[in-house]
């Protein structure tokens, strides 16, 4: 009689649903690549949406003495321009914050049904009996 347990591959490199071969060393840090993409990306919109309102009120302020922002005059091309740096630097790092999670969810998604090197129970049953020393 055989057992109904297949035994895992020794190969580091575990193979997905599909066939492709994921490297090990890159879906361990899928994960982390994934939860700091998006943690980043979520701080880039928030600081975006601040800059956007500072920016507003900036514009706000100074139309308040009869200027408009959209002048030629050099004080309003400053005022138009002083939070770009910030905006810019924002959007790039948006962007490449969302391409990193965006590729650790897909070698996620490739890796969906390949075991993890921790993930296997080496024959033991632990329940909750166990755990709780009775």
């Amino acid at each position: 009689m055989e057992d109904s347990i297949s035994r895992q591959s020794e190969d580091p490199t575990p193979t997905s649903r599909q066939g492709r071969r994921i490297p090990a060393r890159l879906a361990a840090y899928a994960r982390p690549a994934v939860i700091a993409g998006v943690s980043v990306a979520v701080v880039c919109v928030v600081l975006l949406i601040i800059v956007f309102f500072l920016d507003s009120f900036n514009a706000a302020a100074y139309s308040m003495t009869g200027k408009s922002v959209q002048d030629a005059t050099e004080e309003a091309r400053e005022i138009r321009e002083s939070y770009s740096g910030v905006r810019i630097g924002a959007l790039v790092v948006l962007v490449l914050s969302a391409v990193a999670a965006l590729a650790g969810g897909v070698v996620l998604y490739l890796n969906r049904g390949a075991a993890q090197e921790g993930d296997e129970e080496n024959g033991e049953d632990v329940d909750f009996e166990d755990l709780a020393g009775q």
